[in-house]
């Protein structure tokens, strides 16, 4: 099997332990023996890869974009994550502020943990992870400047 199949069977063997093996069958429709094979690395299987519907209907209800992030590294594409989505529009003030830069920062971390949990941190999770960390630098940066003209 060719380097880039087994890396995406690993990345396809992630994605459904992510999401669970039970409801990655109801998501896709498919039955376990049939997802084992999506992601075996027996030469029996090798030229068996997870239909494109199938990937998107499991990244969708997975922690991380298992598959999509693997074709993008491949080809030295990033993949970039805007966790962002408050749940209501309106400014709640400082207190509000806090606490969402605190679920930003949280997210980092967890991010950071996945990146680690391999023993390596590939050049795009490391280009991700500093991305992520000057953006909350600025968010604070831009808190701490609002607060002082707030103050004056």
């Amino acid at each position: 099997m060719s380097r880039v199949g087994s890396y995406l069977k690993k990345h396809t063997e992630a994605l459904v332990k992510d999401v669970g093996i039970e409801p990655a069958c109801v998501l896709t429709g498919k039955s376990k023996a049939t997802l084992g094979r999506y992601y075996s690395d027996h030469e029996e299987h090798s030229d068996r890869f997870m239909p494109i519907d199938a990937v998107a209907a499991l990244e969708e209800e997975a922690s991380y974009p298992h598959v999509t992030g693997a074709l993008a590294e491949l080809k030295g594409i990033t993949l970039q994550f805007d966790e962002r989505r408050k749940n209501t529009d309106d400014k709640g003030g400082v207190n509000s502020d806090v606490i969402a830069l605190s679920q930003r920062f949280a997210m980092l971390m967890a991010e950071y943990q996945q990146s680690i949990e391999d023993g390596v941190i590939t050049v795009n999770e490391a280009k991700r992870l500093l991305r992520e960390t000057s953006l909350l630098q600025q968010v604070l940066i831009d808190m701490k400047l609002h607060l002082e003209d707030e103050s004056v």
